[in-house]
């Protein structure tokens, strides 16, 4: 593909996939605090689905989707010309080995210091069990202590994992939402425990009232 056509196709191939995600899901984008701002933002959510950045993402205001970098696994989004295509050129994501090599957290610190906006999953990855979250590892604080001007976003994906449930090829139709927290702050003298203590809860608390049920109960 020329230097002309694949910018093109890239920006075509962005909106079909945004309509695509709106039309399967009706995503419902919900900013329970602050609205949207063009400051500079790292949106950190949780990860059950293959399709939770490309649904945040496509969540964005368009004018927020064109500098927000979603960041993703290197060894997926590398597996073919398509996959790499999308990855790099219609995301534009920021591409991270999962088999050790490299440093995930100064490879992600150095574009936020660049001026990207970026989304993370702090689980480090896939949830498919049934707690609602899995720990969070450290690098959402070394990113904190390292970027203190940027803002931190939670940010809880509903419904998604039922879209696009494990072992499953083709997506189910089902309304999903996107829910933007009150952005974070790393307090001054807050230790690495307390801060991912702090922004562990505060994605739980973005959770629908139906979803915090204790195990077996029913909605009244």
């Amino acid at each position: 593909m020329n230097a002309f056509l694949k910018p093109l196709a890239a920006t075509l191939a962005g909106r079909a996939i945004v309509l695509f995600a709106k039309l399967l899901t009706g995503v419902n984008a919900v900013w329970l605090r602050n609205g949207p701002t063009a400051g500079q933002t790292l949106y950190f959510a949780n990860h059950s689905s293959h399709g939770d950045f490309v649904l945040l993402w496509a969540a964005l205001p368009p004018d927020l989707r064109s500098l927000t970098r979603p960041v993703a696994g290197q060894d997926y989004w590398e597996a073919s010309p398509l996959r790499s295509f999308i990855g790099h050129d219609v995301f534009n994501a920021l591409m991270i080995r999962r088999d050790g090599g490299g440093d995930p957290v100064a490879l992600m610190t150095a574009a936020l210091q660049a001026g990207d906006s970026l989304i993370m999953f702090p689980e480090g990855t896939r949830n498919t069990g049934e707690e609602p979250l899995l720990p969070l590892k450290s690098g959402l604080f070394h990113i904190a202590r390292s970027c203190p001007e940027l803002r931190l976003v939670p940010v809880w994906i509903e419904n998604l994992k039922r879209v696009l449930p494990k072992g499953m090829l083709l997506p189910v139709p089902l309304a999903c939402s996107v829910r933007f927290g009150a952005p974070l702050v790393l307090a001054a003298g807050e230790d690495k425990a307390a801060f991912i203590a702090r922004a562990r809860q505060a994605m739980l608390d973005l959770r629908p009232e139906y979803d915090r049920l204790p195990e077996g109960a029913t909605a009244p």
